[in-house]
């Protein structure tokens, strides 16, 4: 399906896609949430906890939409605040102590950008998460499922493969956003759209990703099973591959990966 970067903005935003409640229900068995970040409180825009993959104990953090306004409101419309990436490095640090693999699902627009927000540290959350995140001594692998904003997604894909779906984006901040700034002019978003180069397609040519996930004809929403099954397969050769690698040089291979971007 040939679409124009505008299109695939607004595909990644249908909110029929399916979600990381999605992905995680049907690429792992025995999944347990866990809540909390420790210092303050549960933010339910982002989602974790332990699972089985194959029998593999892992750790699966994601961000979290809603399908609806209610569930939307409940889930702040995907924008964690500071204490959803601060839950999120929690358990992470939790898989390096017990030696699990860790697999994050980016959907977001960004993080949420509240007073509140702000007032609990919202910039130096993300910021520790990226720091720890380069040097955590586990596995990582992230996939932008549908749409990744800003230092709000980042925050979650400081890994070792880094995929996207067929129809994804994954940019600095909103089209809107960016015309707005740049143009002077929000409804110029689609012009921003073209010039962010923000589709799958042109951060795999960047090398900005390792890959692209294939989407069914018409996009994600149209075959749930296809395209978390393809997800699952990507999950499974790499973490194979990334759980015999020495720490040590795993470590080395995401610094470079990250140092060349």
């Amino acid at each position: 399906m040939d679409l124009t970067p505008w299109e695939k903005v607004k595909l990644a935003r249908m909110p029929i896609r399916p979600t990381g409640i999605d992905y995680i229900e049907r690429i792992f068995e025995g999944f347990i949430e866990l809540h909390g970040d420790r210092l303050y409180g549960e933010d339910r825009a982002i989602i974790g906890g332990l699972a089985f993959f194959d029998d593999i104990p892992v750790t699966v953090i994601a961000q979290q939409k809603g399908r609806n306004t209610k569930e939307n409101i409940a889930r702040n419309f995907s924008m964690p605040h500071p204490e959803g990436y601060r839950k999120a490095l929690r358990l992470m640090k939790q898989a390096e102590k017990f030696k699990r693999p860790v697999v994050c699902f980016i959907d977001t627009p960004g993080a949420f950008c509240g007073i509140g927000a702000e007032e609990r540290g919202q910039g130096e959350a993300i910021a520790t998460n990226l720091a720890e995140m380069m040097m955590l001594k586990t596995p990582i692998i992230s996939v932008v499922i549908s749409e990744g904003g800003s230092g709000g997604a980042l925050a979650l894909g400081v890994a070792d493969k880094v995929y996207m779906l067929e129809h994804a984006i994954y940019s600095i901040l909103s089209p809107e956003g960016f015309a707005s700034i740049l143009y002077k002019d929000s409804a110029k978003a689609e012009t921003a759209a073209k010039d962010m180069k923000l589709t799958a397609q042109d951060l795999y040519r960047f090398g900005i990703i390792d890959g692209i996930i294939p989407e069914p004809s018409g996009g994600a929403h149209n075959d749930y099973e296809f395209v978390t099954g393809r997800t699952r397969e990507i999950i499974e050769k790499d973490l194979k591959e990334l759980m015999l690698l020495p720490v040590d040089d795993m470590l080395k291979k995401r610094y470079r990966k990250f140092r060349n971007i």
